[in-house]
């Protein structure tokens, strides 16, 4: 079974983030070049938040503000829903499915390891059942 550190070697640890002074426009534009859907918010190296699609949408677009007068800081989400990297990725699973969030930071003490998406978990448990299923395999025909 895969761990979330496990995921980060396999995907790499890039990690793109926005400054919560910053305009939403700014970070939006982010995503949109990096084609990612989510930054992570850090002011001072220091994880102070959370900004996706989804906030932009219901945070800035549905309540009329303006995207290049709007700091990250209004819109992102806060405190963060982190996991460690030595948790597994059922654990991940878990904490985006009970809190409806489709990426997390990968903290070990304060240091921002990564982000870990939904479809990064979902990739490794198919890996972990191919295996399964390999060995599996190989056991019956023995």
């Amino acid at each position: 079974m895969h761990s979330i550190r496990d995921i980060l070697k396999d995907k790499g640890t890039i990690i793109w983030s926005a400054s919560p002074d910053e305009s939403v426009l700014d970070a939006i534009r982010r995503m949109a070049e990096r084609n990612v859907g989510a930054l992570i918010v850090l002011k001072d190296d220091e994880l102070v938040g959370f900004v996706s699609e989804r906030d932009y949408t219901r945070k800035v677009i549905l309540q009329g503000l303006r995207s290049e007068d709007t700091p990250v800081s209004t819109v992102m989400s806060s405190p963060v829903l982190t996991i460690s990297p030595d948790a597994t990725v059922q654990e991940g699973l878990s904490i985006m499915t009970d809190k409806y969030v489709r990426h997390l930071p990968v903290l070990e003490g304060s240091a921002v390891l990564g982000v870990v998406s939904i479809g990064d978990l979902v990739k490794a448990v198919i890996k972990d059942q191919e295996a399964l299923i390999d060995q599996l395999e190989s056991y019956l025909t023995r």
